[in-house]
């Protein structure tokens, strides 16, 4: 039984062997138009860009990034104070030269070397604003 299925096997069907006359009849024929390049149509200059007044600064345009942060921040357990006034919440985070410093309402800042630029980014939401200097981003901020 084995023999009669590998014996017809060897044999090409008739649906291989009118592939093959297909294939032989087709083969050096090629579709109307294929691999013939269009003809170069002159592209318009558009203008892709935002408006100067919607367009954000990148990250190398940009001194520093700050956020409000209001509750108390824990780092490693321990909850981070200011070292001159004691205090614990309401801090500005201020993200500059790849350091993290702390402001406390009174305006003391410290660095802060346990936390990172990483941190900061996955902690600080969208900018909603931008600041030509530092004094204008604390009242934005209402410090």
């Amino acid at each position: 039984m084995f023999y009669r299925i590998r014996r017809r096997a060897k044999e090409p069907s008739e649906a291989q062997r009118q592939f093959a006359e297909l294939h032989a009849r087709l083969q050096g024929q090629v579709p109307p138009g294929f691999g013939v390049p269009a003809p170069a149509e002159p592209a318009g200059v558009v203008d892709d860009f935002l408006p100067p007044e919607l367009r954000v600064p990148s990250h190398d345009q940009v001194d520093g990034k700050m956020m409000p942060w209001k509750q108390p921040l824990v780092l490693d357990g321990e909850m981070a104070m200011c070292a001159e006034c004691g205090a614990y919440r309401d801090w500005l985070i201020l993200s500059t030269g790849g350091e993290i410093w702390l402001r406390c309402p009174a305006g003391h800042q410290q660095q802060e070397p346990r936390l990172d630029t990483a941190w900061y980014n996955r902690n600080s939401g969208p900018a909603d604003a931008t600041h030509a200097t530092f004094e204008d981003c604390l009242r934005h901020l209402g410090h």
